[in-house]
């Protein structure tokens, strides 16, 4: 199964490409859609859903998770991701991709087993779990990735095996 995870944002919309294959992960591809900061926001909203659209026709993901917003001192960032998570979601649903969407304690505990994990501690995961060289940079795409990670992990359950509509939490 290909699985693309995305960290929603407006500035920088990580993303991470796996395939997974019986408990196995492998890294295929991962980065950044970036917009730039002068744009008005309408703008950066139709970018971030072009190339989306563009990278989902080039990696072809049969599944597509997504971190679910959480933010606790700037409200006004917390709106402007959450717009940019609305045109993620309406993108997948529209190139008819199913969406799966994973909490921050959802993605650290599937990764390093533990919900309450640093960021470092997530990051330094994905790039054992991957076997890759370096933490992937931005942090953005190694968010992706562990996202994707979260999902493999996740569809693989028991659970989602016997009935592979059941969407199932971490």
């Amino acid at each position: 199964m290909r699985i693309l995870g995305i960290d929603p944002g407006i500035a920088i919309v990580g993303f991470g490409v796996i395939d997974a294959d019986h408990g196995h992960q492998q890294m295929v591809r991962y980065g950044a859609i970036t917009t730039e900061a002068g744009l008005p926001l309408s703008a950066r909203l139709v970018q971030i859903s072009r190339d989306l659209r563009e990278l989902i026709e080039q990696l072809e993901p049969d599944e597509i998770a997504v971190e679910e917003l959480f933010f606790s001192k700037n409200i006004t960032t917390g709106i402007a991701v959450a717009h940019g998570r609305g045109v993620i979601l309406c993108t997948a649903e529209i190139m008819q991709i199913p969406i799966y969407e994973y909490t921050p304690m959802q993605v650290k505990q599937a990764v390093v087993g533990y919900g309450l994990a640093e960021k470092q501690q997530v990051m330094d995961m994905v790039r054992r779990l991957l076997k890759l060289k370096a933490v992937p940079r931005p942090d953005d795409a190694a968010d992706a990735l562990a996202i994707a990670i979260c999902h493999a992990r996740s569809a693989t359950s028991l659970l989602r095996q016997r009935d592979p509509n059941v969407k199932e939490t971490v």
